[in-house]
């Protein structure tokens, strides 16, 4: 049975996409923060360029400066306590998965009686009842949101153990990237990200300034390879219970469900996994399958360790606050952490990949203030950069305005078509960034559009 204050989170979380724990200062708020306060309130040798000293910076952090937190697992958990303490009172989660009774090691915001409940529900709910912020849950896939929801927190804090859902994110956060009419990035668009990762006694921290340093895809080479075995190992000769796992997630499941493709995060499919290594361990003699392996085997997860997790947040969170009020120069831009053997941190200025399509500068045309919708998005089609892609009728925004969609929204865009983009852009200024997006396309791109004098 759900604890009452948690159930009301979650119809929040639901309906609304939130669960506001109270975000006014108690009267113990000066002392909690009193040593934040003296490094806002006072100037020195380390503080980041443009820094002003202000008994004002706090207050903006309690009730202004909104930040996301992306994932609510063992990472997630230690970066919304740490965000709280540190004076941040706008904080949000999102996070699409449930909490598991082998979380409780080292997840500390979940206790028995949670298991089953939702992580972010539980943490926003945990942490606004002990801090007193204001914290708001999202239960869901991250993909269910929209730009115009990530596009309204000022720092994004990622805690992830996907691959894919960091490189979805920095999409995202570069897709706001808008050029000024000099062709420089426009400051105002920029959505800064600070993603943190552990693998057991290892971990890193990065900064993301999209446009500025190196974005999530420039730098894809620091993921390793993840680990692969032999077919005919699995398939003839298995030795161990991954290599039976394995088995029945990438032989049985594509034998016996050809229409459905695995999904990691569905339960039955993890479950019908399970079962059935269970069945061909047995048949070799294999002992060690256990529920929580598979999930690990099918999701490549390495076990976290609590002291990694509070070590990389403790960093992540710092530079969150570095960024918010640059009261010290922010980091430079990846640090890696190795606690295996003593304590060893290293940090790396990776720099940008220049023909990055990601956080580049996207593809850039020039059209005069006659040119429609559909003139511009033929000469997109044809464009050297998108050949080969098989896109051929992609979907086209400006900012939050959605000009032309495929699927549903097509007969209410379809007019647009006909009209000229000088006018669906509101006539704001000579360079414009459009976003495509098409089925055939890995992520949005960006279309920097100049119009010229006819």
């Amino acid at each position: 049975m759900l604890d009452p204050a948690v159930e009301n989170d979650l119809v929040h979380a639901r309906g609304q996409g939130g669960d506001p724990a109270g975000s006014g200062c108690t009267s113990h708020c000066d002392e909690m923060f009193r040593d934040v306060s003296m490094l806002l309130e006072r100037d020195g040798a380390l503080v980041g360029p443009g820094f002003e000293p202000s008994d004002q910076v706090l207050p903006f952090l309690r009730s202004a400066c909104k930040v996301l937190v992306v994932g609510a697992g063992g990472l997630g958990c230690e970066l919304l306590k740490d965000l709280a303490l540190l004076g941040f009172g706008q904080l949000e989660v999102i996070d699409m998965d449930t909490i598991d009774i082998s979380n409780l090691n080292r997840q500390f915001l979940f206790r028995m009686s949670d298991v089953g409940q939702p992580k972010a529900v539980v943490a926003a709910h945990r942490v606004g009842e002990r801090a007193g912020v204001k914290v708001q849950s999202h239960f869901c896939r991250i993909e269910e949101k929209d730009a115009a929801f990530y596009r309204q927190f000022h720092i994004i804090a990622l805690g992830l153990d996907s691959v894919e859902a960091r490189s979805w994110l920095n999409a995202m956060a570069c897709s706001f990237l808008e050029l000024d009419s000099d062709g420089n990035y426009n400051l105002a668009t920029v959505k800064p990200m600070v993603d943190g990762g552990t693998e057991g006694f290892r971990g890193h921290v990065r900064t993301i300034i999209p446009g500025v340093t190196p974005c999530f895809e420039c730098t894809t080479w620091l993921f390793p390879p993840q680990t692969k075995y032999p077919l005919c190992t699995l398939a003839e000769t298995p030795r161990s219970p991954a290599h039976c796992i394995e088995y029945a997630h990438l032989i049985q499941w594509p034998k016996e469900h050809p229409d459905t493709e695995f999904d990691v995060d569905n339960v039955q499919h993890v479950q019908w996994t399970y079962s059935n290594a269970c069945t061909r361990a047995e048949q070799f003699g294999i002992e060690g399958v256990t529920y929580s392996l598979v999930q690990g085997v099918v999701k490549n997860i390495i076990p976290a360790i609590a002291s990694t997790n509070a070590i990389v947040a403790a960093a992540c969170s710092t530079e969150v606050l570095k960024i918010a009020t640059m009261c010290s120069a922010g980091m430079n831009n990846y640090m890696m952490y190795m606690g295996s053997e003593g304590i060893y941190a290293h940090t790396v200025a990776y720099e940008k990949d220049p023909q990055c399509i990601i956080c580049g500068a996207g593809i850039s045309m020039s059209i005069s203030e006659e040119h429609t919708l559909q003139q511009v998005m033929e000469m997109l089609v044809a464009h050297e950069a998108l050949q080969g892609k098989g896109v051929t009728a992609p979907s086209v925004s400006h900012g939050t305005n959605n000009l032309y969609m495929q699927g549903p929204l097509e007969p209410m865009t379809r007019p647009n078509l006909q009209k000229r983009v000088w006018d669906l852009v509101g006539r704001e200024s000579s360079r414009v960034t459009l976003s495509i997006n098409d089925k055939q396309l890995k992520y949005p791109l960006r279309v920097n559009l100049q119009f010229a004098a006819l």
